[in-house]
């Protein structure tokens, strides 16, 4: 039975104005082709009395069609390629992967 989260989700990565199409390269696998949401916030880091600003890309993957990224997967978008920096992070309810990624 799938649960109502899951069915909400499901609606979220098949709306075309939120989810788009990524190829996503597990490490000596081969490429697939999945949902994901993007987010590139702004973050704001301090270091001391400065405060530095930077871009970061970050993703969200539903663990039904990625079950274990690991750093060092590529991802492209729109034909630009990423890799997966630092351990993904599953959302509460263990249906969504939060993934940094860095250009490769």
């Amino acid at each position: 039975m799938t649960s109502a989260f899951a069915s909400a989700l499901d609606a979220l990565f098949a709306d075309a104005h939120l989810a788009r199409d990524i190829v996503y390269i597990a490490e000596g696998g081969a490429p697939s082709l999945v949902r994901a949401i993007l987010r590139r916030p702004d973050d704001v880091t301090s270091f001391g009395e400065a405060r530095i600003w930077s871009e970061s890309i970050r993703l969200d993957l539903r663990l039904s069609e990625v079950a274990n990224p690991r750093p060092g997967d590529r991802i492209e978008i729109d034909g630009e390629a990423f890799l997966i920096q630092g351990e993904p992070v599953r959302d509460r309810e263990r249906l969504v992967w939060n993934v940094d990624l860095r250009p490769a």
